[in-house]
């Protein structure tokens, strides 16, 4: 079925510009799933956001090209062999012999969802730099991506202002997932600060709605939605798992059902709908309908649902 979206979305007369590819920047993380409730033995999966959508928009076919600093040791040669199995390029990352890659546990709880437990990262100062970006990329990529996970360390802060700053310069589309982690910030004060102070920088903004109460500190969805609103965001979408997921766009709202499957893991559905929506604004641009945008975001639901019937966030 999503094969069947992909080629509908596709038609030889959309939009073509000699920009091309996705831009991801992020950090590289091991998923370490629990194989069960007890929460004792754990499989590793390549994961994080921005690894999760950067594979995602390269197996829909489109170029995608990932921002981080590798290390050199076997789990990172695991990595890079399995980014290059999965056909994402590389070759505007950094490697230092001082890396190690960031470890997240997910544990299930009683009734087999999947929960964020705890972040690992052995080497926290090794980030991407500013003065490692490499401009000539933001020249040629069609749409820039970026996460909460580059926000929380001082260096990969300042590392992806400066991405914005070239992605203002080359005037490339630019999203934002919100996809917050508690745990990896010092505080809640902190967290909700530093991510509204990119609300207004990214073109389109994605987040769930719990993220949304969170970031707006609201009870109900109306009143969020109307706190956020000052940040003047061109495409909001607000996820709300199997139910769907909403847009709020030149003074409208848009919402669309989920699509019913039998899940078995939930980890990394919002990074699958994340990269199907990418592929949709890449291949055919901007929206210019409310039919239009009801078939981005019913593609997007088709593909996180997807994801869920598989275990693992890829």
């Amino acid at each position: 079925m999503l094969l069947m979206i992909v080629k509908k979305l596709s038609p030889q007369g959309g939009l073509r510009l000699n920009k091309n590819g996705i831009i991801s920047l992020g950090e590289v993380i091991v998923d370490m799933i629990s194989k069960d409730k007890t929460n004792k033995n754990f499989q590793p999966f390549l994961g994080g956001a921005t690894v999760n959508l950067a594979v995602g928009v390269k197996r829909l076919g489109v170029n995608s090209f990932y921002l981080c600093k590798l290390g050199t040791d076997e789990t990172s040669e695991f990595v890079k062999e399995s980014f290059n199995n999965e056909e994402v390029c590389l070759d505007y990352c950094t490697h230092s012999s001082a890396k190690k890659n960031c470890k997240v546990y997910v544990h299930q709880d009683q009734n087999g969802e999947r929960v964020f437990h705890s972040y690992i990262n052995p080497t926290p100062n090794e980030w991407l730099t500013e003065n490692e970006l490499a401009k000539e990329l933001f020249d040629k990529g069609k749409i820039f991506y970026f996460g909460s996970g580059t926000l929380f360390h001082e260096t990969s802060l300042k590392t992806t202002e400066k991405a914005l700053d070239y992605a203002n310069e080359t005037n490339i589309f630019v999203a934002f997932d919100v996809n917050i982690r508690l745990k990896r910030w010092e505080s809640e004060e902190q967290c909700k600060k530093t991510i509204t102070s990119f609300l207004n920088r990214a073109d389109l903004v994605k987040m769930a709605e719990e993220e949304l109460l969170f970031l707006t500190e609201s009870k109900e969805i109306n009143e969020a939605i109307e706190k956020i609103s000052k940040y003047n965001i061109p495409y909001l979408i607000i996820t709300k798992g199997s139910a769907g997921a909403c847009v709020y766009y030149d003074g409208k709202a848009l919402c669309v059902p989920g699509v019913e499957v039998k899940a078995i893991d939930t980890t990394g559905a919002g990074d699958a709908f994340l990269a199907a929506l990418l592929y949709c604004y890449h291949e055919k641009g901007r929206p210019n309908t409310s039919a239009q945008m009801e078939e981005f975001l019913h593609f997007a639901n088709q593909a996180g649902a997807n994801a869920t019937t598989r275990v693992g966030a890829l």
